[in-house]
C-alpha cells in the first residue's frame, strides 16, 4: 500500500495523450521552425499571388515565399516573437469574445454603434498584446510609455475627432467655396 502510494505520488500528469503528442510536435520544433515557417510562407504567397507581380507565373511566387520563409528563421527571432505573441492574442481574443457575448445579452446587435465600440476595444486590445510582446522578446518600452501615454492619447483622441468630424461630414451641403482668389464650384 505504501509502494503504491509512493508511486502515485511520484506520477506526474503531462496532458495524456494529446498533451503527449504536442510535447512531441514540440521537441521535434514543430511549433519554432515548422508552424512559423508554413504562416509566413502562406502569408508571403497570398500576397505575391493576389498582387499579380510576376503575372501567372505561380512558381516564382512560390520560390519567394519559401526563401522569405526559410530566411525568416534562420535566427530564433521568429519563434521567439510567435511564441510570444500568439499565447498574448489568443487572451485577447477571449477577452474580446467575453464582451461581445455580455453586450449581446444586453445591447442590440444590429445597431452601428456596438460594432464601432468592439471594434475600439478591439484595437486597444491589439495594442495591449503588441506592448506586452515587445516587452516579451526584449524590445522593452515600458519607460517610453510611461513617460509619454498622455501626448499618444492626446495624439489618438485628435485623430478619433477628426475621423469623426470627416465622417459626419456632408460635401453636398458645401456647393462652392472661396479659396484665396480662386472660386471652386461643385457640379452636381
Amino acid at each position: 500500500m505504501l509502494g503504491g502510494i509512493i508511486s502515485l505520488a511520484s506520477y506526474s500528469y503531462s496532458g495524456g495523450t494529446i498533451g503527449n503528442i504536442l510535447n512531441q510536435w514540440a521537441e521535434i520544433g514543430a511549433f519554432s521552425y515548422a508552424l512559423p515557417f508554413l504562416l509566413i510562407f502562406a502569408l508571403i504567397y497570398g500576397i505575391l499571388s493576389s498582387m499579380k507581380l510576376f503575372g501567372k507565373n505561380r512558381a516564382v511566387d512560390a520560390v519567394i515565399a519559401f526563401s522569405v520563409g526559410l530566411m525568416a528563421l534562420q535566427f530564433g527571432f521568429v519563434p521567439e516573437f510567435f511564441s510570444n505573441v500568439f499565447p498574448r492574442l489568443g487572451v485577447g481574443l477571449a477577452v474580446l469574445l467575453v464582451i461581445l457575448i455580455l453586450a449581446g445579452f444586453f445591447v442590440n446587435p444590429k445597431k452601428a454603434g456596438l460594432m464601432y465600440t468592439l471594434m475600439a476595444i478591439g484595437l486597444i486590445i491589439a495594442i495591449i498584446v503588441l506592448i506586452q510582446t515587445s516587452a516579451g522578446v526584449g524590445w522593452y518600452s515600458g519607460w517610453w510609455w510611461y513617460d509619454n501615454w498622455p501626448m499618444v492619447a492626446f495624439i489618438v483622441f485628435i485623430l478619433i475627432a477628426l475621423a469623426i468630424i470627416i465622417g459626419t461630414s456632408n460635401p453636398k451641403e458645401a456647393k462652392d467655396f472661396e479659396l484665396g482668389p480662386w472660386r471652386i464650384e461643385q457640379k452636381d
